[in-house]
């Protein structure tokens, strides 16, 4: 198989590319990588020396192809298919990977803020950093309300790269800071997209490692 993709199953922006990838039927071989082992992290390591997953491995043409938002990009490039995810018309997919960056950098990210200082050891705390990531959070899914009351997707009608973004994003969020009562629309949202074969299938396979989650 051409397609080898380092992720891990709990990981939101692992979910992202999975997304992607069952949405098109693209074929990869899934490879695991636990950062807790030595063994697997130095091999992955090899991979990529930055050792942050997703990475995609593509033998046929010998790349080697990190970030979730740019491995996205290529498997639309070069192994495309029933679901376009990057809009062929050069202004909607610059809004595209706008929103995509937007779920990337202002609920995924400050979610995780959140997540992993509940990790620190003891005394080690960052209450002042836990409270600014709250309070982006808060924002964005306010922002992300309102565009949801007349949106079905992140850009419209058309489920693309954008909503991948948004599906763990928003799961993840709803876990450490709830908004169903608060934001209905951006409710709804995560409602349908977790409604989505491709993200129903991310979910159902993360299951066993939920337990993991500190949130």
């Amino acid at each position: 198989m051409s397609l080898t993709l380092y992720f891990h199953p709990l990981a939101s922006f692992c979910w992202k590319v999975l997304i992607a990838s069952y949405e098109n039927d693209t074929p990869f071989e899934p490879h695991i990588v636990d950062l807790g082992d030595d063994t697997s992290r130095a091999a992955f390591e090899k991979i990529w020396p930055i050792g942050k997953f997703p990475v995609l491995r593509d033998e046929a043409r010998d790349q080697t192809i990190p970030e979730s938002s740019i491995i996205i990009e290529y498997l639309a490039q070069h192994y495309p298919g029933k679901t376009q995810l990057v809009p062929a018309d050069a202004d909607l997919a610059r809004e595209s990977r706008l929103r995509d960056r937007f779920y990337d950098l202002y609920v995924d990210v400050p979610m995780q803020k959140i997540v992993t200082d509940k990790l620190r050891p003891a005394g080690k705390n960052d209450p002042h950093g836990v409270e600014q990531a709250k309070s982006l959070l808060q924002t964005a899914v306010g922002m992300i309300d309102q565009d949801m009351e007349t949106n079905a997707w992140a850009m419209g009608d058309a489920f693309s790269m954008a909503d991948c973004a948004a599906a763990p994003a928003l799961f993840y969020a709803n876990l450490v800071m709830p908004f169903g009562d608060t934001h209905k629309h951006a409710a709804a949202y995560l409602g349908r997209l977790k409604e989505r074969p491709s993200f129903a299938r991310v979910v159902k396979e993360a299951q066993p490692y939920f337990a993991l989650f500190p949130g």
